[in-house]
């Protein structure tokens, strides 16, 4: 779970703790293992959510990622999409963004806190340079969250009991090595007809309609040629005093070396 996903959920249960019939549903893409984060989503107050699962998805950059999110966010209809700032391993806060573009969206971005929600409008304080903002912005729109919003509440024991059974199509579905007999190896599979809601859906890149050329690597024009490490080692050093001599020296050699003026 991205760690600024996390202030964003809390963001979302908070609209659903404060207005009655909201329902939180959480979108994610990866592999079939990636349905844990919608059941610890869940864990937390989240009603539901949706998995993004395809070959046709691996190695995608921010801009194949945000494709695929809008084509599958365009089969539901929200009014309110809440994205962490950005992922812990790109760090370029571009999906949300580039989500919000997309679908034609109004943005709000570096979110601190939603402060109101209603009469097709949304109030969200922000961290901008130098201090905090509010402003406001009509349904539907993105918004983006900081990490330095609040924290996510805890699992909640009675929902981890409900949902804990929860799966994704993929994980009904064990290594034939392991499990010759497929899904009836599961524990209490009567359960996922008794109770639809244990059921993560899993789409394909035909099931949101979306083209295989702006999917995965096809659709990534971000290209990684080679990853170097590199340190950095001062090879010679200067000892300063506070005299004037000295900082009128530094003052000369630095305007000489155009590094100021």
């Amino acid at each position: 779970f991205n760690p600024e996903d996390l202030n964003a959920l809390e963001q979302a249960l908070r609209i659903k703790d404060k207005i009655e019939g909201t329902t939180v549903h959480i979108l994610t893409m990866g592999p079939g293992r990636a349905a844990e984060i919608i059941r610890e989503a869940m864990y937390r107050g989240a009603d539901g959510g949706y998995l993004l699962s395809d070959r046709a998805f691996a190695g995608s950059d921010t801009l194949a990622t945000s494709y695929a999110l809008a084509c599958a966010l365009r089969n539901l209809q929200t009014d309110l999409l809440i994205c962490g700032r950005q992922a812990i391993d790109g760090d370029t806060a571009q999906v949300g963004p580039q989500v919000a573009e997309k679908l034609g969206l109004t943005q709000i971005t570096y979110a601190e806190e939603i402060l109101e929600v209603g009469d097709g409008k949304i109030k969200v304080k922000r961290h901008i340079d130098g201090g905090v903002e509010t402003v406001e912005g009509p349904l539907p729109i993105v918004i983006t969250v900081n990490g330095s919003a609040a924290p996510c509440r805890p699992r909640n024991a009675k929902l981890v009991m409900k949902y804990k059974r929860a799966l994704g199509a993929q994980e009904k579905v064990p290594a034939p090595a392991c499990h010759p007999e497929g899904v009836s190896a599961l524990p209490y599979p009567e359960l996922y007809e008794k109770r639809p809601y244990l059921n993560i859906p899993e789409w394909s890149v035909a099931d949101v309609n979306g083209d295989l050329a702006q999917c995965g690597l096809s659709g990534s024009p971000t290209k990684v040629k080679a990853i170097q490490n590199i340190v950095f080692q001062a090879k010679e050093s200067k000892t300063l005093t506070s005299s004037d001599k000295d900082v009128e020296d530094l003052i000369v050699e630095l305007l000489a070396n155009h590094t100021i003026g």
